[in-house]
């Protein structure tokens, strides 16, 4: 039988092995490094098992992401299509009124005028429910170019960047200009 190395070097001070000894110890050696290697194939199986099930959690989250990014786009796809339903809705009594006044045809011109001036009022009113706010600033307000445009500087009394009259109202939509009012303002002295 060979003989086999003991566990830790010998050194010329230690007794020598018997033949007993050293199978012990060869025996005692090959038992150790099967059992680490038994670990570790255990360990190698356990971390196997831990990436697979990773793996397919993170397969799961992707799918869960692509899903709720397709419901998303499908909402707002939906949000878009039917923004101006409601808008819509809100203009629907104003037609009618428009379509009642031209049915008259023996109406007075005050007449007219009343069934216009109640026409506009739900127009606007339609219009508030919406957001969409009138930009119509008073003569001596200041001059905001975020909602305001200047056609022009005239000379004035007022002080100097004032808005002397309003050319065409303006107006907002949940504080976005949609259109700005056009108005003449104060020149500088």
């Amino acid at each position: 039988m060979p003989e086999s190395k003991p566990p830790y070097p010998h050194s010329p001070f230690d007794p020598p092995m018997s033949p007993e000894e050293s199978e012990a110890a060869a025996a005692a050696n090959a038992a150790d490094l099967a059992a680490a290697h038994d670990s570790a194939l255990a360990e190698l199986g356990a971390l196997k098992a831990q990436v697979a099930e990773l793996t397919d959690q993170s397969l799961r989250a992707q799918a869960e992401a692509q899903n709720a990014r397709r419901r998303a786009d499908d909402e707002i796809a939906k949000i878009r299509k039917f923004a101006v339903e409601s808008f819509a809705e809100s203009l629907l009594p104003v037609i009618d009124s428009l379509e009642a006044g031209l049915k008259i045809d023996s109406a007075s011109a005050e007449q007219l005028r009343d069934g216009t001036e109640a026409t506009l009022r739900q127009l606007l009113s339609a219009l508030e429910r919406n957001k969409v706010v009138e930009v119509n600033p008073p003569a001596g307000a200041r001059f905001d170019p975020a909602n305001q445009q200047a056609i022009s500087l005239v000379p004035s009394e007022q002080e100097a960047h004032t808005v002397v009259s309003v050319l065409q109202k303006g107006y907002t939509i949940a504080d976005r200009v949609l259109r700005p009012a056009l108005v003449t303002v104060a020149a500088p002295k």
